[in-house]
């Protein structure tokens, strides 16, 4: 089933479940995705299940920053709604890769490349990023890459 079917589904399943809180999370997310088709104006044909986790990625880092911040400002709250919209987003993403994992795949990069200082590590993390897909954090990628190179 695709993605964006099961998303569709298991919006139903919370509304006729009477999980409002997934429920408004998935209508979130869906916003999001109709939003990048029709940006990208593919809304005819949509888009395919690795530019969907894009999109979850990338709303689950939003949604990490604003995580942050209401700790930081002392909103537990608001940081807690927050880390539960993480926890219903991130079942569609694909399993994440360990620090060891991403590390691997780091050094078949560099020995691939050669790259032997901090010049090359634009590249190296995104010849990294490209091999892990969603499956790595960036920012995970970038300190790995950066400790590697240095």
């Amino acid at each position: 089933m695709a993605l964006k079917e099961q998303i569709n589904n298991d919006l139903k399943a919370a509304l006729l479940g009477g999980n409002r809180f997934v429920a408004d999370t998935l209508r979130n997310l869906k916003a999001a995705i109709l939003n990048e088709e029709v940006a990208l104006n593919r809304r005819e044909e949509g888009l395919n299940d690795t530019e969907i986790e894009g999109i979850i990625a990338r709303e689950v880092k939003k949604r990490n920053e604003s995580k942050v911040l209401y700790e930081q400002n002392n909103r537990p709250e608001l940081a807690e709604v927050e880390q539960n919209e993480i926890d219903v987003l991130v079942t569609y993403l694909p399993q994440q890769l360990t620090e060891d994992e991403i590390q691997v795949i780091i050094n078949e990069v560099v020995a691939q490349m050669g790259a032997t200082d901090m010049k090359a590590m634009g590249q190296v993390i995104g010849a990294v990023k490209a091999k892990c897909g969603t499956a790595a954090d960036g920012a995970t990628v970038a300190k790995l890459v950066k400790t590697t190179l240095q």
